[in-house]
């Protein structure tokens, strides 16, 4: 029988360890010196691992691949890629706001992992953003909206709300606005998983919109 109770508390707990992972990390920024390409690894070896706790928690729990609803399909991904085009354009729109507003993001983190080599482009395009996105979106949508919504018996509307709460706090490293639209976009993205019950259409999205803010702020 599958425990949802105990598989939903330590997806909780996993999250909130994310969180202070990721602040400590920021505050560590200033304190390292090395190259981006050192930094990208470093991020995606640290969610690889975390991926695979969360899946082996998951077996451990009898957890069904079903309840994160990968929904694999080619119409899935371009639902995602135009999504994710959408968001992009819209999350760079509302950066500007906050620009205009003197309320900025902290670009110290995204400058420090932005490649400096061809080599470092293709690490960043073909490796470390397919599983920053791909863990995200395991854990902050997956999880604790797909899984628990059909363990708990709870809204995936009201737990894509606290999700996106939590996905805003783990990515404190850019500042107040930074978090505030993180937020907002993970809000979207639970929004795109919900509706088109697929997993893949929120990380394709997710991944699309971190390499135009990568290609965009590179140029």
């Amino acid at each position: 029988m599958t425990d949802w109770v105990a598989f939903g508390a330590f997806a909780v707990v996993l999250s909130v360890a994310v969180v202070a992972m990721t602040r400590r990390s920021a505050r560590l920024l200033d304190r390292v010196d090395l190259p981006p390409v050192a930094l990208l690894a470093n991020t995606a070896g640290t969610q690889v691992v975390l991926g695979v706790v969360v899946a082996a928690a998951g077996w451990l729990a009898s957890v069904p691949l079903s309840a994160v609803r990968p929904g694999l399909s080619v119409e899935a991904a371009a639902v995602g890629a135009g999504a994710g085009v959408a968001l992009a354009a819209g999350n760079d729109a509302l950066a500007r706001v906050f620009d205009a507003a003197g309320a900025g993001y902290d670009e110290s983190l995204r400058a420090a992992l932005t490649p400096e080599t061809p080599r470092g482009w293709v690490f960043l395009f073909f490796v470390a953003l397919p599983v920053v996105a791909g863990f995200e979106e395991l854990l902050f949508r997956g999880v604790l909206v797909g899984a628990l919504a059909t363990g708990l018996g709870v809204s995936p509307w009201l737990l894509a709300v606290a999700a996106s709460v939590l996905f805003g706090a783990s990515h404190t490293a850019q500042g107040v606005a930074g978090v505030t639209v993180t937020a907002l976009l993970g809000l979207v993205l639970a929004g795109v998983f919900i509706v088109t019950d697929s997993l893949l259409a929120a990380v394709v999205a997710h991944y699309v919109v971190n390499a135009v803010e990568f290609g965009v702020h590179a140029q």
